[in-house]
């Protein structure tokens, strides 16, 4: 597995080919992703041979957007399956990073703990400080596509996601969703206000 080569090549591509519309999906938001899965492996003290895998995941999770926006997942998969042969992954390996990739669709699903540390790290923002300026650029990215067309229309798609959202890991539990449920009652308290 040609890990640090594979990072190179595809944030230099996410980097050149992404849509500028993308100001939520964005290369940012793989290395992110990528960043909150490395602190997992260190917590959790994974094993090399699983962490690399998981770090593969998190590089590839959003390659899909290269290509689409909806169903960006089973894209993801795809190109995972095209490109990784030649970095050096087996069938086996590359079958494990896409039922990661695939962890990542709402609703998440994961089953076994890398498909869980990659669920809870795509969505982390949700329960930290960062999260008013993160969803901001989701709401820009949405509107850019169509998929909304105004505030408060964002404001009930927030509110109806976090009610609905769950993390996975004890980790995510215990230190993301106590921050999550308060930015729940925060939106539900302005959309109450308005």
């Amino acid at each position: 597995m040609k890990l640090n080569q594979l990072h190179n090549f595809i944030t230099a591509k996410l980097s050149s080919e992404l849509s500028s519309q993308l100001t939520y999906h964005g290369v940012h938001h793989t290395l992110e992703v990528l960043q909150n899965c490395r602190q997992y492996i260190e917590r959790l003290k994974l094993p090399e041979s699983e962490s690399k895998l998981l770090q593969t995941a998190a590089l590839m999770h959003d390659t899909g957007f290269l290509f689409t926006y909806k169903d960006h997942e089973t894209e993801s998969k795809r190109y995972a399956k095209e490109i990784l042969p030649d970095w050096g992954y087996s069938d086996g390996q590359i079958t494990k990073i896409c039922n990661m990739i695939e962890a990542t669709r709402i609703p998440q699903q994961p089953a076994s703990l890398s498909e869980k540390i990659l669920a809870d790290s795509d969505l982390d923002y949700l329960g930290t400080e960062g999260f008013y300026k993160i969803s901001e650029t989701l709401f820009l990215e949405l509107v850019a596509f169509g998929l909304i067309d105004n505030r408060d229309e964002w404001d009930q798609l927030q509110i109806r996601f976090l009610e609905k959202h769950y993390y996975h890991t004890d980790y995510a539990r215990d230190f993301r969703e106590p921050v999550k449920q308060e930015h729940l009652r925060k939106l539900k308290e302005n959309q109450n206000s308005r």
